[in-house]
């Protein structure tokens, strides 16, 4: 069973009808449906960014970043949350009403060719194998059904949000012996994905921050951004297909391999066996330990800003 924060709020009103000065976790229903998930509020502040001491380069320098507050999801996105999305025969099938013609229109992806779950199950497990278009076009499908502003992180949100206030490689110190308690790895992970929430969270509520698997970002990967980053939300927005920011690590990750600032990148090898020409725009079918975390601005942005952000068109994959 999915952990619930001790302070709810159901949110069934369109983003413009919500007081913003309403800053607490709350539970989303997804209207039409009993399917919800958790989002916990992240105050606003300043952090360090990277870290000296890493022994990956792509972290350095260390350096400071300031934020606005958001909301992040408590959890990955579960299958049952990502299915509705993906299918629409299945969202018909267990709406309580019609489901609109904006999110009838709306292209949805392929259904994909291989078993996406990986024979590892979907119940209260995280959505696995999307690419970055394909997350965030998910998060262009919740707005259409709940008019409120979900999108991906940025890398400094991710890291930020990871931190929960702490300098340290790990929000609880320095010993990844600790991690167990925290994290589902290569260590404790029978070779699959685990079912949600039930490590402890971080300081800020957030569960499988680390481990389970990995989380899509917003940005472009460039292993020097760093040394050039602007101080306030630094974003650096996905020009090319690869490589793009994921965070986190996942099941297939041995503790050694894991931190608030480790950087992964997403990997064209994750679509190898994909025959279509061009490949997919929206499934890596070797990437069963990739998902997605979302994240609601409190300050959204413009309308003209939203529907650029979901209406970006994808780059063929060839």
């Amino acid at each position: 069973m999915i952990k619930k924060l001790s302070i709810i709020l159901t949110l069934l009103l369109p983003a413009f009808q919500v007081e913003q000065s309403v800053f607490q976790a709350y539970t989303q229903k997804i209207p039409g449906t009993q399917v919800t998930f958790d989002m916990a509020p992240i105050p606003g502040g300043s952090f360090t960014m990277g870290s000296n001491s890493s022994k990956n380069q792509d972290e350095q320098p260390e350096h400071a970043v300031k934020l606005d507050p958001f909301w992040m999801g408590t959890h990955e996105v579960t299958w049952d949350a990502f299915e509705l999305f993906l299918d629409k025969n299945y969202e018909l099938a267990i709406s309580e009403g019609p489901i609109g013609e904006i999110v009838d229109g709306l292209t949805r992806p392929s259904i994909p060719y291989l078993d996406m779950t990986f024979g590892m199950g979907k119940e209260d497990k995280p959505a696995i194998g999307m690419t970055q278009y394909g997350a965030i076009q998910y998060c262009h499908w919740l707005y259409l059904k709940t008019g409120i502003f979900y999108r991906l992180p940025t890398e400094a949100e991710w890291e930020y949000a990871a931190r929960a206030g702490s300098e340290s490689r790990f929000f609880f110190g320095e010993n990844e012996a600790e991690l167990v308690e925290y994290a589902w790895t290569k260590e404790n992970s029978p070779e699959s994905t685990q079912k949600v929430g039930q490590k402890k969270p971080n300081p800020w509520g957030l569960y499988d921050i680390y481990g389970n698997v990995l989380e899509w970002t917003s940005d472009q990967y460039d292993p020097t951004f760093y040394q050039d980053s602007p101080g306030q939300n630094p974003s650096n927005p996905s020009l090319k297909l690869y490589p793009r920011v994921v965070r986190g690590g996942s099941f297939k990750h041995g503790a050694d391999e894991i931190s608030s600032s480790k950087r992964f990148v997403s990997d064209p090898k994750w679509k190898q066996i994909d025959p279509q020409i061009p490949k997919s725009q929206w499934w890596f079918p070797e990437a069963p330990f990739l998902g997605l975390r979302l994240v609601r601005p409190l300050n959204p942005p413009s309308p003209e800003e939203i529907k650029a952000y979901y209406t970006a068109s994808p780059i063929d994959d060839y």
